[in-house]
């Protein structure tokens, strides 16, 4: 179990680690080089492994419903199970509780669930980082933007967003089991699966930012977000009928750290981005320890 366990998450150790000595040789000049690099990834990349994965043969909704759920549960519950922490330790909730319910179910989650579950695996992580998308972007949006007058945007914004049009796209032909030719679903399916090992290295550039002068919140962070999930997934674990892969998908997704992209939101609404970043980078420090704790959990 440990050897499988080793590696399933040294190659994604691997390629953090190659982006964050990149940054570290190319200094302040890595951040900027990767502009481009995460706009395509986020742009095009990412929405093609999206779509991919769901029009694929390997994904079934019906059979993913109840894993789609858990997703659903995991990410609202452990908002929840947060706000009495900001409440004791004195944390702006609006800082604190959406991170809680967005993890790196994006550019940690998909790579490790390809190397843990293979395709199937990748197509039902697609699956959990549609549920934790939906419950950021109508739940969590709304927790930033109380008090903030000047950003009431419409939540459902993001559904225009390449990444959800494709997986609506993906949905649709997930469902009516729409054709595609063969040879177009391998281009698209290659191009997408690029963004993999890009989105893994991208976060080893973002490492280098790492700031501990807002350490206290960004501690309680990393530990909070890989707890909350994890007791939120041994609960549920008990009452949906999971079979054995995707309680391990579970385990998995429920382990992850917060998302980078919850620094970009909180610097939009300018909701103490400086300490959202430390909850990111040391909560994505952290998965060293709780991510193998969750293949423990998923695998055994």
């Amino acid at each position: 179990m440990i050897e499988r366990i080793i590696g399933i998450i040294l190659p994604v150790f691997i390629i953090i680690g190659l982006g964050y000595a990149y940054a570290r040789y190319k200094g302040a000049a890595a951040a900027s080089d990767m502009v481009s690099v995460n706009r395509i990834s986020m742009d095009v990349l990412c929405p093609l492994l999206i779509f991919t994965a769901l029009a694929g043969k390997d994904f079934d909704v019906v059979h993913n419903g109840w894993l789609i759920l858990a997703g659903t549960l995991i990410a609202a519950g452990s908002g929840l199970i947060a706000w009495p922490v900001a409440r004791l330790c004195g944390f702006d909730v609006r800082s604190f509780i959406p991170p809680m319910m967005y993890n790196n179910c994006g550019n940690m989650g998909l790579p490790l669930a390809a190397l843990a579950f293979g395709t199937t695996g990748l197509s039902a992580a697609v699956a959990l980082f549609m549920a934790c998308n939906l419950v950021y972007f109508t739940l969590g949006i709304r927790i930033i933007q109380h008090g903030h007058p000047d950003h009431q945007d419409s939540p459902w914004r993001f559904l225009l967003s390449p990444m959800m049009l494709a997986m609506a796209a993906g949905m649709l032909f997930a469902i009516f089991h729409l054709p595609l030719q063969p040879t177009v679903f391998m281009a698209l399916k290659m191009t997408g699966e690029a963004c993999i090992p890009i989105m893994l290295f991208a976060l080893g550039v973002r490492m280098l930012d790492i700031n501990f002068s807002s350490w206290r919140i960004g501690l309680a962070g990393a530990i909070t977000c890989p707890l909350a999930g994890l007791l939120m997934a041994a609960l549920l674990e008990h009452v949906l009928p999971l079979t054995a892969t995707q309680r391990g998908q579970m385990y998995l997704f429920a382990a992850l750290p917060p998302a980078v992209f919850c620094f970009m939101v909180a610097e939009q609404y300018q909701q103490e981005p400086d300490k959202v970043a430390s909850i990111v980078l040391l909560g994505n420090a952290s998965a060293l320890v709780f991510v193998p704790m969750g293949l423990w959990l998923g695998l055994s």
